[in-house]
């Protein structure tokens, strides 16, 4: 992103007067260092934290968490839907588009953030996030594909459990072993 869009995006969250963790990498601003405002700090610095690294999968488990913001990587994407965490999509590039719209259209747990970051707009997408009838839908949404992730995955019968199994017999057997 560039220094203006991480810009909007902190007051857009400053603006909402909500508690916040926010990862901010060394590579998030394109071509330069991320230089928050002096006074977004001390506006945040009683309900924001902001960290270089953070375990993703160990923070969208935590039952604090009410969304994500995301690239809508494949990886981050599933993550966040394995553990029901409702998601504001802001797709750069590669498949990040298709994962935002079906996010956003057809598994109903994300809101799309346009390229033009305006820090209202920001500000009024985490509130509906955290607080309004839509994010409390994506966060319905959200659970119930948790649990069919868990199910696909928990059970003998899960579609992840009978693929991996098929797959195991379709290596062994193509080499002639015997599973």
């Amino acid at each position: 992103m560039s220094n203006e869009q991480l810009v909007e995006f902190a007051w857009g969250l400053a603006n909402t007067k909500m508690n916040f963790l926010w990862i901010v990498r060394s590579d998030l601003v394109m071509g330069d260092s991320a230089i928050f405002p002096h006074e977004f700090l001390v506006e945040t610095k009683e309900r924001g934290l902001l960290g270089g690294w953070g375990p993703q999968e160990h923070v969208l488990s935590h039952p604090s968490i009410g969304g994500f913001l995301t690239h809508c990587g494949w990886n981050s994407t599933f993550e966040s839907i394995s553990y029901g965490v409702p998601m504001l999509c802001w797709p750069f590039f590669a498949d990040q588009h298709t994962n935002s719209w079906f996010n956003c259209n057809r598994w109903g747990v994300g809101m799309e953030i346009d390229s033009n970051v305006k820090r209202e707009v920001i500000e009024n997408l985490v509130r509906e996030l955290m607080i309004g009838e839509k994010g409390k839908e994506m966060k319905e949404n959200a659970l119930k594909w948790k649990r069919l992730a868990e199910k696909a995955i928990n059970s003998s019968d899960g579609s992840s459990c009978m693929n991996f199994d098929k797959l195991v017999s379709h290596v062994l057997l193509g080499k002639g072993l015997s599973p």
